[in-house]
């Protein structure tokens, strides 16, 4: 394969990581809103909980499609950098990858939903949910 070919895989590819980005925001946005409307009209305890729930381990489910393009973006760079010297088109060489599979999956799932940035709405959502028990 050519460089140019691999250059423009990791371009696609970078676009699309990227992206996911934006839906991961999208996903604790539509959780917050959510969370206030469920909050707002007063349901039941347990309604707002389950669904912050549901939206953190989507958002984990997210970031684990995310992490498969790093993946492969991962391939391709190693494949620019052997192949060609290309000092361009590195950017997520330092990215580890896991195993995507059975117990393996579940753990990734589960350590993105961990990572600050997948969990900060949703810690703070949680919070409010079951203080509101208080007010």
């Amino acid at each position: 394969m050519t460089t140019d070919y691999l250059s423009l895989e990791w371009q696609t590819l970078q676009n699309q990581f990227d992206s996911y980005e934006k839906y991961s925001l999208l996903i604790k946005l539509v959780a917050i809103f959510t969370t206030a409307f469920a909050l707002g009209f007063e349901f039941n305890l347990i309604v707002p909980v389950l669904m912050v729930g549901v939206f953190w381990l989507q958002d984990g489910i997210w970031k684990t499609f995310q992490g498969r393009f790093e993946t492969r973006l991962l391939i391709v760079e190693a494949a620019l950098a052997a192949n060609h010297n290309e000092t361009g088109c590195q950017f997520n060489q330092q990215y580890q990858q896991i195993a995507n599979s059975g117990i393996g999956l579940i753990k990734e799932y589960l350590k993105q939903c961990l990572r600050p940035t997948v969990m900060y709405p949703y810690v703070v959502l949680l919070g409010l949910t079951l203080s509101s028990m208080w007010w």
